[in-house]
């Protein structure tokens, strides 16, 4: 295995999971950015953390970028003599924003561009499902790494008998299973919020589904975490049919609207969607955009999708159960649909996010909801990241928030292998390089 003698550097999206009823498996990448900048060294490991999340610079192997970083190399051959990882990151930690994905993405394309022939040695979907491995659900990973609006699953093998809910139940770690029995499925009979086992996550796919530019978001990010086994927990065992049954209703209503039916401009919006243009629509019925009937919505380009969003986002299978954990986002949910508003849960909370098209809401009209709240709530405007994870061919260009302006957290080991010299004595790394443009020309992965 040949090692490359230039530093690699990635671009990771924020991303929300579930955009309301898609559980464990919508999601979407924000245009909200964490930076890692890796090389390899003679030897040990040293870690330099700026932003958020900047006390996890002591982590040392625990570090999920490393961790990530580790996992990599195994499966690309072998492991490097040393490793320093500089971190830039704007992603809050334990807000329900995908920090974690972005952390396990960014290491694994870092080690990748590492390795002189990375690429061949792990194709972008075996990286895919080695960061779901890590992850332990699919959600957040695919949207990361793909960019835009994402569909996960994981296939369920056959089963051997005829009864409904045999076999593996779940994705990951508290996947979304709507179905009772099996080793992993919680509620015979039921459907089953249940955990899934580790044989889930090897066969997990993504779908990538193209959104219009006029989509936005606002992100509502309360001051104190909440962690992710904590809103897991929450979650009943069982839910009603008919909750599963609308959930399911929602979520077709959701992708309908997010990819903009009949919203002026986009492909197809003058006919049924899967017009021209549309990935996969040759072949499709309507696939050259079928007119609608006049006085049928959308037959003139009007605004559907903005028009069903709000009941689009409505979700009954998770959030219900969660606001008892997170009573401050539940409100402040409730708050902002009552004004109209499509607000979701972002993944396992406590963010709330504000889905809208053009400018509408604004984010002063969301701020002004929040202050009424009397909560010190970050509103954050964001565009939709359409590119996904990037390993850049220019140096760190996110310029990170403010509480990244001070001295970075740095953690240092000294020795021939990290993982073999234990905690060592800290000390301050010199930054290297100036903080410079981003390339406009980047790697990604193949699906983008």
């Amino acid at each position: 295995m040949i090692w490359s003698q230039s530093p690699s550097r990635v671009r990771a999206p924020a991303t929300s999971a579930n955009l309301g009823p898609g559980f464990d498996a919508l999601g979407l990448a924000l245009g909200l950015y964490d930076e890692v900048e890796a090389h390899l060294t003679p030897g040990g490991l040293a870690i330099e953390v700026a932003g958020e999340g900047e006390e996890t610079a002591a982590a040392g192997e625990r570090h999920l970028v490393v961790r990530a970083m580790r996992a990599a190399f195994a499966a690309l051959g072998g492991q490097p003599p040393g490793i320093a990882l500089r971190c830039v990151n704007a992603i809050p930690h334990g807000r329900g924003l995908g920090s974690s994905a972005a952390a396990i993405c960014s290491g694994l394309l870092a080690a990748r561009a590492l390795v002189s022939d990375g690429q061949a040695r792990l194709p972008d979907e075996a990286l895919f499902r080695l960061a779901v491995s890590i992850e332990g659900h699919p959600d957040n990973v695919a949207a990361c790494l793909a960019g835009g609006l994402t569909i996960a699953w994981t296939p369920r093998p056959t089963p051997r008998n005829a009864s409904a809910g045999a076999g593996q139940a779940g994705v990951g770690q508290g996947g979304a299973g709507l179905a009772g029995g099996g080793p992993a499925g919680v509620g015979q009979g039921g459907a089953g919020l249940a955990g899934g086992g580790p044989a889930a996550t090897g066969r997990a796919r993504l779908l990538r589904i193209s959104v219009p530019a006029t989509l936005r978001a606002v992100a509502c990010v309360p001051p104190n975490p909440l962690s992710t086994e904590e809103a897991r927990r929450a979650l009943p065992p069982v839910v009603p049919h008919a909750d599963a049954a609308a959930n399911a209703a929602r979520s077709a209503l959701l992708i309908a609207a997010l990819t903009g039916a009949g919203a002026p401009g986009t492909p197809g919006g003058q006919g049924t969607p899967g017009g021209q243009g549309t990935p996969g629509g040759q072949g499709e019925p309507g696939g050259r955009g079928k007119p609608r009937a006049q006085g049928e919505p959308g037959a003139r380009g009007e605004p559907v999708a903005q028009d069903v969003l709000l009941e689009a986002t409505e979700d009954f299978l998770h959030q219900p159960y969660r606001a008892p954990v997170m009573p401050e986002s539940a409100s402040l949910l409730g708050r902002l649909r009552q004004a109209g508003l499509a607000a979701v849960v972002s993944g396992a909370g406590p963010t709330v996010l504000v889905l809208s098209f053009g400018d509408s809401p604004p984010a002063e009209a969301v701020g002004s909801i929040t202050r009424e709240t009397g909560i010190a709530w970050r509103v954050i405007p964001l565009d939709i990241d359409r590119q996904g994870a990037r390993v850049q061919q220019s140096g760190l260009g996110v310029h990170p928030p403010d509480s990244a302006r001070q001295e970075p957290s740095s953690y240092l080991v000294r020795g021939p292998r990290a993982g073999q010299a234990g905690r060592g004595p800290r000390d301050r790394l010199t930054s290297s390089g100036t903080r410079r443009a981003l390339s406009r020309e980047c790697l990604g992965l193949s699906w983008c």
